[in-house]
């Protein structure tokens, strides 16, 4: 195995990952691997209709579990380590026991190729995605199907829980990214962004944003709180068909059909490594648990294990030197998020957090709202944040006081204000329900325009219908007067 690293970018606190171990024992593609949480253990699966376990203790002995009649396309691990999901083309999800026995446990309600499987993050459930248009979830302790997202118009290619669970993000060939709420069972955003097909999707450790690559090339990330579309990549030079955070959210990996794999530094929004390891598209990437080792897996049958090494600086250290750049209006990234708030379908008081977005200024609560510039790719991105400051002052909230408030913002150094918790806490949850109000109002015209239009084709279609009608009526009557006129008459 020969394999490069390429550094894109000049950067003291990193150092190149190194390749640590090549896994022989598949006889065709990858197609997906994951670490065991225990960090003992490795799994990956492949066109061959296998599922093997490579222990990562030098020169211990690796597994091949045998069951499933076609391709498998997915693994995982489950939180505890003491179960493997793999989903396949045989239409089927198996639960397997990673002992030398290799029992396992067939799921079937699936009626074509199952393309994806993870678990929830208490291992209670599991989310499949398939051919035949669905999202499925799955109970892993009564071993049965539970219930079907709908609403894909084509293959789903992936799904994934969100940390706490409460949401499924999923992806297909219909271009589409959907998030579902798992407690309605109803899809409550979708984002329509990709030109093809949308193969892999994931949320990163805090639950607060999710990322979706293309087979257009593009890797995209949002922003859940605002559904902001927050950071944009183009590096790679053909399809991505995988991704993985690290769980700091401070980096992000991609495997792609171009051979390579790239590593992001979402702090900094750009390209920091492009790894030579695979001769043939590398078809899955993915972080161990702790972010210190991750693997690759591709169409040349191996599985490669790397040692992260860029991660080793001090978390804090990076957010120092991240805070200290010349650049007075950085790029949003993933840290400017704030934190997780109450789900938009329970609301709950919270407490409202002291936010800061520049080295300069803390407001007493901060709404960002990004916008685009030409888009964000790479090192040539670029944005601006724009904040509206919310002001508590005695003026019945007029405009005059918030003026000021942001004015003073900008010119004074740094100092906190004070703020009234309660009464932001009663604003927030007012404009949060009048929010699903609103919505709810959109989704009804939405409809009524849809039956309105659905009401204007028919009664043209009538109009050009009757319009035929009569033309044909009066071109029948002027032929039978025309036949009239030109008959001989005959005298007796």
């Amino acid at each position: 195995v020969t394999s490069s690293t390429t550094c894109t970018c000049n950067l003291s606190f990193t150092e190149d990952p190194t390749l640590e171990r090549h896994f022989k024992g598949h006889k065709d593609a990858v197609t997906c691997a994951d670490f065991n949480p225990n960090r003992k253990q490795l799994a990956s699966v492949s066109v061959d209709k296998s599922l093997m376990i490579w222990n990562l203790a030098p020169k211990a002995r690796a597994f091949r579990y045998v069951g499933h009649q076609d391709v498998v396309t997915g693994v995982q691990f489950s939180p505890s380590g003491n179960l493997v999901a793999t989903s396949s083309k045989d239409r089927t999800v198996r639960l397997w026991t990673p002992s030398m026995k290799g029992e396992s446990t067939v799921f079937k309600a699936h009626t074509a190729t199952v393309r994806s499987v993870a678990f929830s993050h208490d291992g209670q459930r599991l989310v499949t995605a398939s051919d035949d248009k669905s999202v499925k979830v799955w109970s892993v302790h009564r071993q049965c199907f539970i219930y079907s997202l709908n609403q894909h118009t084509n293959w789903v290619r992936c799904a994934r829980f969100s940390p706490d669970g409460r949401l499924i993000a999923s992806c297909g060939d219909d271009r589409t990214v959907r998030l579902w709420d798992t407690s309605t069972k109803h899809c409550i955003n979708c984002f329509t962004d990709y030109r093809e097909s949308a193969t892999f999707v994931g949320f990163n450790s805090s639950g607060t944003c999710i990322a979706s690559s293309g087979a257009d090339s593009t890797l995209k990330i949002w922003d859940l709180r605002t559904n902001k579309l927050i950071q944009h990549y183009q590096v790679h030079s053909a399809g991505i068909n995988s991704f993985s955070f690290h769980p700091s959210n401070n980096y992000l990996i991609s495997g792609s059909s171009d051979s390579t794999v790239k590593i992001l530094d979402l702090l900094e929004g750009r390209l920091i490594y492009t790894l030579h390891g695979h001769k043939g598209a590398v078809i899955t990437v993915a972080f161990s648990r702790a972010g210190d080792l991750f693997a690759s897996g591709g169409a040349d049958g191996q599985v490669l294990m790397w040692r992260t090494n860029f991660d080793t600086k001090s978390y804090q250290d990076i957010l120092r030197q991240h805070s200290r750049r010349s650049s007075p209006d950085p790029p949003p990234h993933v840290t400017d998020i704030h934190p997780r708030g109450p789900h938009l379908h329970r609301p709950q008081p919270t407490a409202i957090q002291v936010c800061s977005v520049s080295p300069n200024v803390i407001y007493k609560y901060v709404l960002l709202s990004y916008s685009r510039v030409g888009g964000w790719m790479g090192d040539e991105s670029t944005s601006r944040a724009r904040t509206t400051v919310w002001s508590q002052t005695g003026d019945g909230g007029g405009g005059r006081g918030r003026r000021e408030e942001e004015e003073r913002g900008q010119t004074h150094p740094l100092e906190v204000l004070s703020g009234h918790p309660s009464s932001l806490d009663s604003t927030l949850r007012h404009i949060v329900q009048q929010l699903d109000i609103l919505t709810q109002t959109v989704s009804v015209l939405e409809e009524r325009l849809t039956l309105t239009e659905d009401k204007l084709k028919e009664c043209l279609l009538n109009q050009s219908q009757l319009l035929k009608d009569v033309l044909s009526s009066e071109e029948r009557q002027r032929t039978e007067s025309e036949e009239t006129d030109g008959s001989p008459v005959h005298f007796t």
